[in-house]
Order: C-alpha cells, then sequence, then structure tokens
C-alpha cells in the first residue's frame, strides 16, 4: 500500500523523533534484561513504552508504575514523553522504542503497515474547531489563518468539518504548529481559528473566554468513533510474543483500575506529569473508558474493527491512504484477549 508522503517529512519527523529521545533521556540500546518479578522463567527484554504527557496518554503508565503492575508481570519499563503520535511511530520504525501511544489522527500510521495496535484506550470526545469571536460558522473559516497539530485529532477533526461545510483544507490557510503553540497563537490572536482539544481549549478560554466553537466530535458521532491506542512494533510483538503478552496484561489490570478508581486515576496521573489535576479532570471527562472485559467482548464482535474501518475509510478520503486496511491485519485484537486468560 502507497502511502501519500514525502522524503521531506520522513525525515523532518526522523530527526524530531531522534531529539525527543535525546531530551527524554532515553537511549537504549535495547538490550535483554533480566525479569524484575512475576513468573519469571523468561528473561524479557527492557521495555520502552512511549506516551504523550496528557490524561489519556498517561494515566495508564501512572497506575501501572504506583500499582507496582509491570513488576507483577516481570517487567522492566522506561517511558519516555512524546509530544504526539508520529514522532512514537516513527520511533517504533527506527527502533528506539517498543510500545506508543496514538490518538485518532494518527491512525493511518498503524493502517499503513508503520506499527500494530496493541489496545484500544479510550473513546474521545475532547475534539473541537474553534475561532474567534464573530467567525460563527464553518464556511466562515474559507480564507482565514487555521492552526493545527498536524496528524493529530485536531487535524482530523478540522478536515471532517471543512468537508461537512462543503470546503477543503486547500480553502484555508492551514498553519501546522505544535500543540503548546496553538495555545499561544490562538490566545494572542494570530491565527483565527484551530483545530484543538481539551484541556488546551480550558487554557486558551482562560485569555479568549468568548471563542467560538465551530465543531465537536459529537457532531460525527454517526460518521466515526474517535478511539486512540497504544502501539507496537511489529518486529518486537513477532520477536518477544510472551514480552508482549506480559506487556497487554499490565495494560488490562491497569484499564480496569482506571475505570472504578477514576478520580484517584486524575491524581495519580497529575503526580506523575507534575501537572494540576483540574485540567486532567476536565481530559477525563471528555472521554469514554472501557474495562478490559468490555474491550474483549468488543474485539470479540466486530466493534472495534468496525472503528478502525471508519476511521480508514475517513484516511482515505483524507489522503492519507489509498485504500482501507483490513484491520485484522494490524489490531491484535486476538493477543489482547488471550491475555486476560
Amino acid at each position: 500500500m502507497q502511502i501519500r508522503t514525502t522524503r521531506g517529512i520522513v525525515a523532518a519527523v526522523a530527526t524530531a523523533a531522534a531529539a525527543a529521545l535525546a531530551l527524554a533521556g532515553c537511549a537504549s540500546t535495547g538490550s535483554e534484561a533480566p525479569a524484575a518479578g512475576g513468573d519469571a522463567a523468561a528473561d524479557f527484554p527492557k521495555i520502552r513504552f512511549g506516551y504523550i504527557a496528557d490524561f489519556n496518554g498517561g494515566s495508564l503508565l501512572a497506575i501501572a508504575e504506583e500499582q507496582g503492575l509491570w513488576e507483577k508481570q516481570g517487567l522492566e519499563v522506561e517511558t519516555p514523553v512524546f509530544t504526539n503520535g508520529p514522532l512514537q511511530i516513527q520511533a517504533l520504525g527506527t527502533n528506539d522504542l517498543d510500545f506508543g501511544y496514538i490518538g485518532p489522527g494518527a491512525m493511518w500510521l498503524p493502517a499503513s503497515g508503520q506499527a500494530e495496535i496493541a489496545a484500544i484506550n479510550g473513546l474521545g470526545n475532547a475534539d473541537r474547531v474553534i475561532a474567534q469571536p464573530g467567525i460563527d460558522s464553518i464556511e466562515d473559516l474559507k480564507g482565514k489563518k487555521v492552526a493545527v497539530p498536524e496528524g493529530t485529532s485536531g487535524d482530523m477533526i478540522l478536515t471532517m468539518a471543512l468537508k461537512s461545510a462543503g470546503l477543503t483544507i486547500d480553502d484555508v490557510e492551514k498553519v501546522a504548529m505544535d500543540p503548546a503553540t496553538v495555545v499561544s497563537a490562538f490566545s494572542s490572536k494570530q491565527v483565527d481559528a484551530a483545530g484543538i482539544w481539551y484541556p488546551l481549549i480550558g487554557t486558551i478560554e482562560q485569555q479568549v473566554p468568548d471563542l467560538e466553537i465551530l465543531a465537536e466530535n459529537e457532531d460525527f458521532a454517526e460518521e466515526i468513533a474517535f478511539p486512540s491506542a497504544f502501539v507496537v512494533s511489529p518486529a518486537f510483538a513477532e520477536e518477544h510474543p510472551d514480552a508482549t503478552e506480559a506487556v497487554l496484561a499490565v495494560l488490562r489490570e491497569a484499564m480496569d483500575y482506571r475505570v472504578e478508581h477514576l478520580d484517584e486515576t486524575v491524581e495519580l496521573t497529575a503526580a506523575k506529569l507534575k501537572a494540576d489535576p483540574k485540567g486532567f479532570a476536565a481530559d477525563a471527562a471528555n472521554a469514554k473508558y472501557l474495562s478490559a472485559t468490555e474491550l474483549d467482548e468488543l474485539t470479540e464482535d466486530g466493534t472495534v474493527a468496525s472503528w478502525l474501518t471508519g476511521l480508514n475509510e475517513y484516511f482515505v478520503t483524507a489522503g492519507k491512504l489509498d485504500e482501507p486496511t483490513d484491520a485484522s491485519t494490524y489490531y491484535l485484537g486476538e493477543q489482547f484477549v488471550a491475555a486476560g486468560k
């Protein structure tokens, strides 16, 4: 399957991925490390698990650390932080990372064969297209400067919103920015609109309280779901099936804890990331989290595959994929379910 990209983009992402890894202090040789505990006849490789420093990206890792779940499964783990999903996919491909976390906007990357989905994390409802006061419709964005973190769910909802109004991305002046820069650019009125998400929108609202919300996830609920997911290097999953199953077992137990103790999980995640719990509480309020058993059922009845298929069809229309991909070729659903038995 061909992916519509360029050498320049790949090179830029590779450079950024390397920088992110260096800043996180996560240089690793990938050497084998003895199991720390649990059923530990096997020696598992040290797991390099990337994440994004928000509630969705960091909550299960915070639980796993606080509850000792890695040790329970005999795993040694390092958790470098990244600013977005595509950088983590790039790091998987260069063997600088084993697992990572992505939002729905980056789901075309595993669909194109660059990673495998190890587990669904949750369903998001935090994305919005926002505009400066006085711009009160998507149609009004024509010719306007719109900021968006490229390859994210903010990019995705902007594209969908424009399409719903009979517009394309070529009808606006799209400005690619990292999420933090979107916040400052919108707050200082350097851009007219943005595709971005909560809790970052909450920060923007402190400076622009009368901003306009032009589109949100729920506007497209009948067309498409917005799942986030944990991804794994295909090479790692193939070479280390037992370690992959152990990681999935950790994620499953952490999922159940999050569903049963959401408020405590907000506090744990805020402590891990040294951030204000109020922002993470807003983040948690804009997502739906499932237990491992619920995900088992949704995997076995084909619901998860339908979510991924819907995303694939969107990515074809958005020019990210040439054709839809069979979800069973990159979603490790059977392994996820087996890890609970």
